[in-house]
């Protein structure tokens, strides 16, 4: 056989291929290629010299429609229908039986079944589109009958009802997989798009109608995705326009359009992004224009994002969930790795994500390469790169541990990359986006993908101009499914101009508010606050389950109410905001995401702190305070330091035990002065486990005494007041002795009274301490006649004497 001429015509919805070739005596073979069982099927033979350009098979196989063009010689001795040009036939394939003109024409008929979602059981009808150069579309309702076993026939042959879909139209698409028709009509000059979606109940609907800012008047006729076609002119082809629409399950609405091209100099294209309300246009101008352009734009749809890929010359990935922002998009010119993976021949894109090279004939599937991301993210210089690769390849990973663990590596050994926005704070809000994404469509209204709000650095090669757009007139009142998401999108767009992001502002105001009571001793009730780090334990209970193997890193295992309290108010707060905007949402589930996002975050966190860990090879005996800090150490005191920035200004919650870590690493690597500076300005916070630790493990040499003592002028006065007793220290007495008697002295009322005090056992004569030890000793006696089961501190008058006078012997020198 002569296997040259085999050419792929169709893909059905369900994935089958249809392909013709002729064999050595020139008869046309029809062929199909079961995707599931990956076998070939022989669906018919046509014994003259055709040349075949549509066809389609219905999804049980019995019947084949194709659209032909006979030779000269054929139409002269053709007695079907002798003369015509186009001949377009219904052929019964199982068994094969009889051959039915449906058209016999000198303009050009493309033919292509419709495919119910119910496959379960075969249909008595069978429904036909034929689509008309002549500008309209008709659908052919074909009834069909079992008889003698397996053997199919058409019952209504003689008469076949058919509807007039459309008509007077200048461009149509075709979405097999989601079985909706695309065209435009002209009205008064105006493009006006509309939809028609095909039902299983063999229904039909016009969905909407959009108006498009769109030349086509003069364009002539065109048709996407109606099978592949190989009969158009390269030369003619580099220059027409391209439009074609794309959707994903989200609710996404997007046109791609590319004008008429006048010069190869500059390239202009645009992308309605119908269920956003905007359009954008790009202009990019072109390297080496003096080889010829022949091959034109190709609009490639990948789900999540399109891409625009004009081979050889640059390859422009957009992002149709988040346009807002250029740098979420990944725009690469000249000898790119992910450029040079695809064809450099003209490319056809067909339903879903395939593509056809025109030139080979061989058909790819289209998907994001995860390893060429990571490369471009490890190798690029742009910060707008970077930005885009980052996006790209978690939306490719969607969570999974082994490509977080990779962009983790990288930042580790990076962090200090991007000029233009934090690494790990852009890490963190993606992935934890990302890990909850799919659990509704309405994700990306409701929580931040990037921590990015504004960008104004320009992308190198390309210009950009934002215009708003008419939103589509939606033609159904009942809406399921994807139509359901788009007109949620719309709606969105049309009532909700704030954006309804979750952010963690009234977290933390909140938080604050709870941390200024603790210190004001006036906190509100308790069970309020019981709840909130009941929320806390769930958080860390629902990360412990997520966490298969034993943690290297001293995390989770202390109380740190502070964190506690900020995780609590996080879960308590986005409940609120998902309760809020997700209607129809069991609210056990809305607690689940909640639970889960936030797990993440921390997770995400340990996750950085733990990979860093492994890498310096660090031990538990870090958490001592016998040696001096290590390189290592001081690295992972570097990155948790960025861990710490990167959280702060989203005000993000950090696992228990992290300030802890921190302060001991600081203690290990950072002389005094820079350690207290830390301190002062909030890079490493006081922890009551960091700070006893480090009472107990140091000597009170000279160095290590100053270093206590500026530690403990630092700390909050009901931390500080318990740390001073753990310390055995003259200073450490002082500051007891001090506070013991401010907090006497704070309600105290002179009384006249009778001394009962036993002068002797004061050890020296000095009348105004006597006199002011008489005063404490009479206070102390009263309060524990009035209060006989409140402690106080095991701190007495004679202990506040000997405090004193140490204290001025020190002071004097003596």
């Amino acid at each position: 056989n002569d296997y040259e001429s085999l050419r792929v015509l169709n893909v059905e919805r369900n994935g089958n291929i249809i392909y013709t070739y002729k064999d050595d005596k020139g008869n046309v073979i029809f062929g199909l290629y079961d995707c599931q069982t990956r076998q070939n099927e022989l669906l018919y033979t046509f014994e003259k010299d055709l040349q075949v350009f549509s066809c389609s098979v219905n999804s049980e196989r019995t019947l084949l429609a194709a659209s032909l063009v006979q030779s000269t010689k054929e139409r002269k001795r053709n007695e079907l229908q002798p003369g015509s040009k186009c001949l377009t036939l219904l052929v019964e394939i199982h068994p094969v039986n009889n051959v039915k003109v449906l058209k016999a024409v000198d303009s050009y008929i493309w033919v292509q079944f419709l495919y119910p979602h119910v496959e379960s059981h075969p249909l008595p009808e069978n429904h036909l589109l034929l689509i008309s150069e002549e500008k309209y579309i008709e659908q052919l309702r074909i009834h069909v009958a079992q008889e003698d076993g397996n053997r199919v026939v058409i019952k209504n042959s003689g008469h076949l009802p058919r509807d007039r879909i459309a008509e007077d139209f200048v461009w149509a698409q075709w979405d097999m997989s989601e079985q909706r028709l695309y065209y435009i009509d002209l009205k008064k000059s105006r493009s006006i798009l509309k939809c028609i979606q095909f039902y299983a109940d063999e229904s039909y609907n016009l969905m909407f109608e959009v108006p498009l800012d769109v030349s086509l008047s003069n364009s002539g006729f065109k048709l996407v995705n109606f099978g592949c076609d190989y009969h158009q002119d390269r030369e003619k082809l580099s220059k027409h326009l391209t439009l074609c629409v794309f959707t994903n399950r989200t609710g996404s609405l997007c046109v791609c359009y590319s004008p008429k091209c006048a010069s190869w100099e500059q390239i202009t294209y645009s992308v309605f992004y119908i269920h956003k309300g905007h359009s954008k246009t790009f202009t990019t101008s072109l390297e080496n224009v003096g080889s010829h352009v022949t091959k034109g734009i190709t609009f490639l749809n990948l789900d999540y994002y399109v891409a625009v890929y004009l081979p050889g010359h640059f390859f422009h990935l957009l992002n149709v969930q988040h346009p807002d922002l250029i740098c979420h998009s990944l725009f690469l010119t000249g000898n790119n790795e992910m450029i040079d993976m695809l064809p450099h021949c003209p490319l056809q894109s067909l339903s879903g994500s395939l593509v056809l090279d025109c030139c080979s004939g061989k058909l790819y599937r289209a998907l994001l390469s995860q390893s060429s991301l990571l490369q471009l993210l490890q190798n690029t210089s742009l910060d707008c790169e970077k930005m885009a690769a980052l996006h790209c390849a978690l939306y490719c990973g969607q969570g999974t541990r082994f490509l977080e663990g990779q962009i983790i590596q990288w930042i580790s050994e990076n962090v200090s990359a991007c000029h233009s926005f934090d690494l790990i704070q852009e890490f963190i809000i993606a992935s934890s986006y990302w890990s909850v994404y799919s659990e509704t469509s309405n994700m990306d209204k409701l929580l931040p993908h990037s921590s990015v709000l504004t960008w104004n650095t320009e992308i190198p090669g390309i210009t950009l101009v934002t215009e708003d757009i008419a939103l589509p007139f939606m033609k159904v009142l009942n809406f399921k499914g994807y139509w359901e998401k788009l007109n949620s999108n719309l709606e969105y767009v049309k009532y909700a101009k704030p954006h309804f992001h979750y952010n963690n502002i009234v977290v933390r105001r909140e938080w604050h508010n709870l941390i200024s009571e603790e210190k004001t001793g006036k906190r509100r009730s308790t069970a309020y606050v019981r709840t909130i780090l009941d929320n806390a334990i769930k958080v860390i209970s629902n990360l412990e389950a997520r966490n298969l193997g034993p943690r290297l890193t001293p995390l989770l295992q202390e109380e740190d109410s502070h964190q506690r309290l900020l995780m609590g108010l996080m879960v308590s707060e986005l409940k609120d905001h998902f309760l809020r905007h997700l209607q129809g949402v069991e609210k056990k589930k809305i607690e689940q995401m909640v639970l889960d996002y936030i797990s993440k975050l921390l997770d995400l966190i340990c996750y950085i702190l733990e990979t860093s860990w492994r890498k310096h090879n660090l031990h538990s005996c870090i958490l001592h305070f016998n040696s001096r800090g290590s390189a290592a150490e001081f690295a992972v005191f570097h990155i948790m330091t960025r861990i710490l920035e990167a959280t702060k200004s989203l005000f993000l919650p950090l696992p228990p035990g992290f300030h802890t870590l921190h302060t001991i690493l600081g203690v290990h690597c950072l002389p005094l002065h820079n350690l207290l500076h830390c301190i002062d300005s909030g890079v490493l916070l006081l922890t009551e486990t960091a700070v006893v630790r480090l009472m107990k493990d140091l000597d009170n040499t000279e160095k290590n005494e100053k270093l206590k003592f500026s530690i403990i002028l630092r700390l909050p006065p009901l931390i500080g007041q318990k740390i001073c007793r753990l310390w055995d220290h003259p200073m450490s007495s002082n500051i007891i002795s001090r506070n013991h008697v401010t907090r006497l002295l704070q309600n105290y009322k002179k009384q006249p009274r009778n001394s009962m005090i036993d002068k002797s056992s004061f050890s020296v004569e000095f009348l105004p301490l006597n006199y002011f030890i008489e005063i404490l000793t009479d206070i102390e006696s009263s309060n524990q006649a009035l209060y006989p089961f409140e402690g106080h501190d095991n701190v007495d008058a004679e202990f506040v004497e000997e405090a004193a006078l140490k204290h001025t012997t020190m002071l004097l020198g003596l």
